[in-house]
Parts: C-alpha cells; sequence; structure tokens
C-alpha cells in the first residue's frame, strides 16, 4: 500500500492539489483485490520495479522524492521500452479509475437516484447456487445469460424443453445498482475486476460483463443489424445457413422488437453527441443518432456499470424473463466446469458453487454461451474441443479515442453514453465513429501526462468531449488454455494503419464542431486546425495508443467446412452430439458493427435448432426436479 500510494502521489501531486496519495491508494486496492492473482502479481511486480529503478537511481524510495522528480522517473519509464511504457500504463489506468470513481462517486449515485426507474426489474426465475440442489436434471442446460444463452434459452423453454441457464455472476437489480459505490459496481459487474486484456503490443484492454444478464447489463446499449455485405459474406463464403434472409430477417426483426430499439432521442443525447452530428454536418459527412435498446433512457450515462433506471433493455429485462415465463429458471453463482459427455453424446454439465462444492445438472442438450473468450476453454476441459481452429479466428474490434477541449463546457458525462454515429468511412474502410463517453472521472484513464499537467487535464474534463473509432479487424488473435483464458492477440500493420486513419478523421469531426485542439495519443502532438493532421499523424506510434476491445467474436466459427469451422452451420458442435454454441464464438468474422443483434438473431436460430422443432409446451414446474440430495 505504500509504493501503491507513493506512485499515487507521483501521478497526482498532493503539492500540487491532488488527492490524497493513502485515499486513491486505498481505492485502487479496492479494484485490485477483485483481480485475478495472475494481475495482481504483475501489478506488484511493476510497483516494486518502479521503487527499485528510484532507490537504484536516487538513492531514495519514490515517497521520499520532491514532486519534479517523481513525475520525470514515471517519465522515464514510461517513454522507454514498449514493455515499460505497458507496465505504467495499466498501475496508471488502475489508479485513475479508482480515484475518478472515488471523486465522483457522490454525483453518480446522485444522478443514479434522480428518477424513478423508466421500467421494473425483470420479473426472473431465478435461484442462487446456495439454494440448487447438488443433483439436477432437464431436458436442456444453457451456460451464460448473456446475448447469446439468453435468446437460446427462450427458444428452448418455447419449445417445450425443460431449460436451466447457468450463471457465474450475480443478479444486479436496480436497487443495487442505485445503492452500491461506482467501485464495487465495476469491480462486481466485470469478470476478473474489469482486467482482461489481450496480450500483444500494443495490450489491448478487453472488459467483460459477469453478471444474470451478461455483457448486455453493462454494454452501451447500441443495436445495429449485421451489414447486408457481412451478411452475404456469412452466407456465401462460410456456408452459415443461419445467415440467409429468410431466416435471418425475421429473427432481426424479433430481437429488435424485443429490445425496443429505436434513436437516441436528441434531447436525451447531450452535448458530447450533438458535437459530433455538428461536426460531420459540417465535413459533409453521413451521421446521426445511434439506435439503441433503451426506451425511457434519462440520459444518466451509466450505461458501464449497469443502467441505475432500468432504460436500458439488456437481457436480463427482456429475453431471460421471457424464457422464465415459458419455464426456464435460471441458477445463479454457479461455475460451469465441464460439459459432460458420454459414448458422444451430452449429458450435461458439472458446475462449482463460490464455496467450492460440486453441482451436477443432467441434460441431453447443452448449449455453450459462455462468450468468445470463455467457451473455447470451457470446451477444451470438457473434452470436446479438439477441433485445431477452435480458440483461434478472433477479432475484437480495436477502438481507439481522441478528446478535444471545447471553450465552453460539454459535461460529456450528462448524456447518452455512446450516442451518435458517423458512418461516412464505415463502408468504404470499415472504420466506425462513436460519441461515447462514460461517468465521470471514469474517462480519465486514457488521459496523458503525469504530475501537474495530468491534474490540470483532470481539472478540464468538464470541457472536454470524446470521440472513439471502432475498426472491422482481421482475425488476428486467439484464445489460448483451457483454465484460466489467455488472449493473445497481433494487431496486423494494415489495421494498425487504419487505427491511425481512425484518429485523424476523428480529429476532423471534432475540430469542426469548434474544438481548439484534439488529443490523439500515441506520442503524437495535439493539432489545432485540420492542416496539422497529417503531420501529426506521421508521429503516432501504434504501439503506444491507448486502445480498448469490447466485441470479442469468432473463436467457435458456424459454418460448413468442417476445417474451418468448429460448429456447423446450425450451431452444433462438431464430433459431439447435443452440444450446441451460441455466443459471439461462432460469429465467422467480425461483423463490423456493435454484434449484440446479430449474435442474440444467431442464438435465437441455433436455439430453435437445438430444441428439435418441439414446439410443446409443458407445464412449468415450480421446484428443481432433483434427482439426488440437496
Amino acid at each position: 500500500m505504500s509504493v501503491l500510494a507513493d506512485v499515487a502521489a507521483a501521478m497526482l501531486p498532493p503539492e500540487a492539489g491532488g488527492p490524497s496519495p493513502q485515499r486513491t491508494a486505498a481505492a485502487a486496492r479496492r479494484l485490485i483485490e477483485r483481480m485475478p492473482r495472475s494481475s495482481q502479481l504483475g501489478l506488484g511486480a511493476v510497483l516494486a520495479g518502479v521503487e527499485a529503478v528510484s532507490v537504484l537511481g536516487t538513492g531514495r524510495t519514490l515517497g521520499r522524492l520532491p514532486p519534479e522528480r517523481r513525475e520525470r522517473l514515471l517519465r522515464r519509464l514510461s517513454d522507454g521500452t514498449i514493455a515499460g511504457t505497458a507496465a505504467v500504463d495499466g498501475l496508471k489506468a488502475v489508479l485513475l479509475l479508482a480515484h475518478g470513481a472515488d471523486t465522483f462517486a457522490g454525483e453518480i449515485e446522485e444522478t443514479a437516484n434522480a428518477h424513478v426507474p423508466s421500467n421494473p426489474d425483470g420479473e426472473l426465475d431465478l435461484i442462487p447456487s446456495t439454494e440448487w440442489p447438488e443433483t439436477t436434471a432437464c431436458d436442456a442446460v444453457v451456460v451464460g445469460s448473456g446475448a447469446g444463452g439468453a435468446f437460446a434459452a427462450r427458444a428452448l423453454a418455447r419449445a417445450g424443453l425443460e431449460t436451466v441457464v447457468v450463471e457465474e455472476g450475480e443478479r444486479w437489480d436496480v436497487q443495487r445498482i442505485r445503492s452500491s459505490h461506482p467501485i464495487d459496481r465495476f469491480a462486481s459487474l466485470y469478470r476478473d475486476g474489469g482486467a482482461t486484456a489481450a496480450l500483444g503490443i500494443p495490450p489491448i484492454a478487453l472488459p467483460l460483463g459477469r453478471a444474470v444478464g451478461g455483457t448486455t447489463v453493462v454494454n452501451s446499449g447500441t443495436c445495429y443489424r449485421p451489414p447486408a455485405g457481412v451478411a452475404r459474406s456469412w452466407r456465401e463464403r462460410h456456408g452459415l445457413a443461419l445467415a440467409a434472409p429468410d431466416a435471418l430477417g425475421p429473427h432481426l426483426d424479433d430481437v429488435e422488437e424485443t429490445l425496443r430499439v429505436g434513436p437516441v432521442p436528441l434531447e436525451v443525447m447531450g452535448r458530447n453527441g450533438r458535437l459530433a452530428l455538428a461536426g460531420a454536418e459540417a465535413l459533409g459527412w453521413e451521421s446521426g443518432p445511434l439506435r439503441r435498446n433503451a426506451p425511457g433512457c434519462r440520459g444518466a450515462c451509466q450505461c458501464a456499470l449497469g443502467c441505475p433506471n432500468n432504460a436500458k433493455a439488456g437481457v436480463h429485462m427482456n429475453a431471460l424473463p421471457q424464457a422464465c415465463e415459458a419455464g426456464a429458471r435460471i441458477v445463479s453463482g454457479l461455475r460451469v466446469d465441464r460439459v459432460a459427455v458420454e459414448r458422444g453424446r451430452a449429458t450435461g454439465i458439472e458446475a462449482t458453487r463460490a464455496d467450492g462444492s460440486a453441482v451436477r445438472i443432467s441434460a441431453p442438450v447443452v448449449v455453450v454461451a459462455a462468450g468468445s473468450i470463455h467457451t473455447p476453454p470451457l470446451l477444451r476441459r470438457s473434452g470436446i474441443g479438439k477441433h485445431p481452429r477452435l480458440g483461434r479466428n478472433l477479432s475484437i474490434h480495436p477502438a481507439v479515442g481522441v478528446t478535444a477541449p471545447f471553450a465552453d463546457q460539454v459535461f460529456p458525462w450528462r448524456g447518452v453514453l455512446q450516442s451518435a454515429g458517423v458512418e461516412e468511412l464505415h463502408a468504404r474502410e470499415g472504420i466506425l465513429i462513436e460519441a461515447t463517453s462514460a461517468p465521470p472521472g471514469m474517462t480519465s484513464m486514457a488521459v496523458q501526462g503525469y504530475g501537474e499537467s495530468l491534474l490540470r487535464s483532470l481539472e478540464g474534463a468538464a470541457d472536454t468531449a470524446s470521440l472513439g473509432a471502432m475498426i472491422a479487424d482481421a482475425p488476428a488473435g486467439r484464445v489460448i488454455g483451457s483454465g484460466r483464458s489467455l488472449i493473445a492477440y497481433r494487431l496486423t500493420e494494415k489495421d494498425g494503419a487504419r487505427l491511425v486513419a481512425a484518429l485523424g478523421a476523428m480529429a476532423k469531426v471534432m475540430l469542426a464542431a469548434g474544438a481548439e485542439q484534439v488529443e490523439l495519443g500515441g506520442d503524437a502532438p495535439p493539432v489545432r486546425g485540420e492542416a496539422e493532421i497529417p503531420a501529426a499523424l506521421e508521429k503516432v506510434d501504434v504501439r503506444r495508443l491507448h486502445l480498448a476491445a469490447f466485441h470479442p467474436t469468432g473463436t467457435a466459427a458456424a459454418g460448413a467446412d468442417p476445417a474451418r469451422h468448429p460448429v456447423s452451420p446450425g450451431g452444433e458442435l462438431r464430433g459431439v452430439k447435443g452440444v450446441w454454441v451460441a455466443d459471439g464464438s461462432v460469429l465467422p468474422s467480425c461483423p463490423g458493427v456493435n454484434p449484440q443483434v446479430s449474435i442474440m438473431a444467431l442464438a435465437a436460430g441455433i436455439g430453435a435448432g437445438a430444441a428439435g422443432g418441439n414446439r410443446g409446451h409443458r407445464p412449468r414446474r415450480k421446484e428443481p426436479h432433483a434427482t439426488g440430495p440437496a
């Protein structure tokens, strides 16, 4: 803790008006304690390294140095090797996230409780794993309750199959969201405390939700149908029958109706989104409000922490309640260890409660919807993930952002978190620009600099607008391992160039909207006019950009070629009967847009296929169908 506080003092010096280093370190520790042991050890090694460099270079520990020397030491470490930059930036991200969330906790709570919820909590037949019997049986088990799992479960239950959905995370109802500190919301709603990352140069943050409702509880709510060219490629190049217009179209219609998708209303959009639209209009670029599943949105800008108004229609608000209405049940707090298979046919799942006790659920149909990062390891440790392409073909939709100060206040966190889209370069260059913000204080992770200059930048957050851009990337990653997932990702040279082009495009939009200057990152200087952009882009070091990704897909691609596709065109895992995959991993390629609608539509089709056409309805059982002792 003392070294963590010393680093906090170096980044945000109290001598220049910064926060208490001890308080920042304590808040950061709350995040670190929720991270996996490997991340904790890594951060500990970085702290030890920083302290060692200070002692060897100056003869004093970091905390005993004057402010200017502390800052100079951090800059030297960050400006050294790429690995050193990544290490210091990772530590900086944790400290700034903790500081921002702690500083603005009062405002976040006040905003969260400013209105009566737009919608009641979804009615779920949910049983905590502590109350679930040790051994049970049903017709179908769905592993994961996110975008894919929810729609697959609904299809199974509506077809009359007694369906159990197993979720490792917990349920977050609106009252729990409203009453929890933002640090605890972030640390609990994201797997591994938000520490998931794709390892490469540069490393790319890849936060994954873990809750009843999966990542739909914490995503932006943006809803795109798969572009026509993408769906055609899935059908023609990969033989994905579910992507045929007559098959996919009705499911897309159903998904949009279920989620109540509509454009962002201008009255709640916020100035951050309106500036993006103004800049695009000045350039003559195609743009407009994004379509989202957020009827009744109040512009709280807390989508990434769970909507405090129940306005964002994640699957915990619709598809899961509809599945429960048809007879499905949900078990929370249960980690699936393996899919059980006998003589080449699924027989259920084996799982573990938080206390380590074992649970067995027998079923002839198992739908794996653990997500693109966790489905391959689950299949491997089950002994059925032997296809050579399983875990490969990973696309993640890398995203980069810019910030731009304006002469008058923006308050980017007052409005919709992801509100407006600029489509000008989307079809032609695979670059999709979206006006994106975050809850107050939680956009600071990517702010450049250290010391007093960093403090001044944080103080100007209310005057600063932000834009993000995603690129349709090549399948340049893979998920390794059968226990804890290891994500390896090599950003291709072409995709790196596309990210740089995205920076230039976003700078044009912000400058056209009236920004004083635009911060590009990647060691490039800020630009104050469009004429400065080309020279600045030449100085961008892609390896030093702060990148994030939110849409992993493709690691169990579905298609017609047994050599290329671990999953059949209908969604069944090759080499075993009764095991289906229904999450983002089945997408054969990057969809080029926010993928939740694509995942849901395909999962609905896969769930219907897994049900085997059984459309009869069985009476709903009120109690678990136990086959052994509780």
